[in-house]
């Protein structure tokens, strides 16, 4: 299946490329989405008249994530959660709770935005760089430090 792409996706393309994909991606998840649109002569023709358009959106969205990046960049939070012993915490700290942490220290951050280090949640108690995904283009990386609590 042919689309053409209406914003950047990582590793696939950028605003207005005309891309192959598998026919369940394109119709159960870029389509809907509003990311692509299906790759027809009339459609286009219809892209081409709304390029200006699309382009102008797309940056205005990285203006506004560059923004929140400023914001974010250099912001340190500690989360504190019980441990077993020699640093292992009973359980694991996730994105929700640094979402949540960094939302209540007033800063601008969704849960799906967070790439966590490694194997995913936060085991043991220490110090870690969580990288925020803000835009294809834009990331902001924040320092966690997981604090024990007997």
């Amino acid at each position: 299946m042919e689309v053409i792409l209406l914003e950047k996706i990582d590793n696939l393309g950028k605003l207005g490329d005309k891309v192959k994909v598998r026919p369940g991606y394109g119709r159960n998840f870029l389509i809907p989405q509003g990311k692509a649109v299906r790759a027809t002569a009339e459609r286009i023709k219809e892209f081409e008249a709304r390029r200006a358009e699309l382009e102008k959106a797309e940056a205005e969205a990285i203006e506004a994530a560059t923004k929140r990046q400023a914001a974010l960049e250099g912001a340190a939070i500690t989360i504190t959660a019980k441990v077993a012993g020699e640093g292992q915490l009973y359980g694991s700290v996730s994105t929700a709770e640094i979402a949540e942490a960094l939302v209540a220290a007033g800063h601008e951050v969704e849960r799906r935005e967070l790439r966590l280090p490694g194997d995913g949640a936060i085991r043991e108690v220490g110090e870690y760089d969580i990288v925020i995904h803000l835009h294809s283009d834009v990331d902001a990386t924040v320092r966690v430090t997981v604090e024990g609590e007997e």
